[in-house]
């Protein structure tokens, strides 16, 4: 484990002494390992955002002093990056989410610089979709309709065990043709295996297949929905793409599933580039369904 890791988690637990009962805080300070193969290779200014990450996905604003200090000597590194996190917290802490059930709000703009991201759901073994994903496209497929001047870009590899050539954006692509949706609308983002890289490879497509997009709607399963809009939000912060904004999302309504704080500190942690580190965490937080291990 890194040096500096380490001695953030000794910190916490010495911290934990002085909270009061009934804190969670200490929740989940176990999950949050870095690969020592990694740890010559981790820039200052990494080792400060990750460290910065970590404390709000243990604790959320029970840290807050020690992640303004944390920027705060960011700052004295690469003050581009410490404006760019400032920002990217500042989307995490946001309380005023509104999940939408089913279907978008009335008032999006009606145009291709609108853009309806949905997010896949790991496929079965053998390349079928599950029940869940499809339930997420029908969503997809009403949001479609509701403004059908809108892009669609489907996300999601291939993560069906017994058919490696199938992949998430795939079946939903065929699946949203067959059901009425005009193929030339979607875009197909196949190579992601997390919901950080559907951030990553997404922006990556928008700007080369339809760069007048400036507006994104995430489509996904409830739980899932701020997750999404963090880590696309995050994205286009890093990039500099001031020009797009997550502007609403539609969501099904799972009968269970949870993302933690910290999960989303692993898909941020990924986000910055280390990505051995954010499989480290998301293998210890991620209950939904199985992770691709990291090649």
């Amino acid at each position: 484990m890194l040096k500096w890791l380490k001695k953030t988690l000794a910190f916490l637990l010495a911290l934990a002494m002085c909270l009061p009962v009934g804190t969670t805080a200490m929740a989940e300070t176990e999950q949050t390992g870095i690969h020592p193969e990694a740890a010559d290779e981790i820039p200052q200014s990494w080792e400060l955002i990750e460290k910065a990450v970590v404390l709000y996905g243990t604790g959320g604003e029970a840290y807050e002093g020690e992640i303004r200090h944390l920027l705060e000597e960011l700052d004295k590194v690469d003050t581009a990056a410490a404006e760019k996190w400032r920002e990217i917290l500042k989307l995490w802490r946001d309380d005023n989410l509104t999940v939408n059930e089913e279907i978008l709000p009335d008032g999006l703009p009606d145009t291709d610089e609108l853009c309806l991201v949905g997010l896949g759901f790991q496929l079965n073994p053998d390349g079928s979709m599950k029940e869940e994903l499809l339930h997420r496209l029908e969503t997809l497929k009403r949001c479609a309709e509701q403004y059908p001047n809108a892009r669609i870009v489907c996300t999601g590899g291939g993560t069906a065990p017994d058919h490696p050539s199938a992949t998430e954006a795939g079946e939903m692509a065929r699946w949203l043709a067959e059901n009425g949706i005009d193929s030339s609308r979607i875009l197909v983002e196949d190579r992601s295996q997390t919901t950080a890289q559907n951030a990553i490879y997404t922006m990556d497509l928008l700007k080369e297949k339809a760069p007048q997009v400036n507006s994104l709607a995430i489509i996904s399963s409830d739980y899932h929905i701020a997750t999404g809009v963090l880590l696309f939000g995050a994205e286009a912060v890093l990039r500099e793409r001031n020009n797009i904004k997550v502007i609403s999302n539609a969501a099904w309504k799972a009968p269970s599933g949870e993302l933690s704080l910290m999960f989303q500190a692993g898909a941020l942690i990924e986000l910055l580039g280390d990505k051995q580190t954010a499989y480290d965490i998301y293998f210890e937080t991620y209950d939904i369904h199985e992770i691709i291990p990291l090649n």
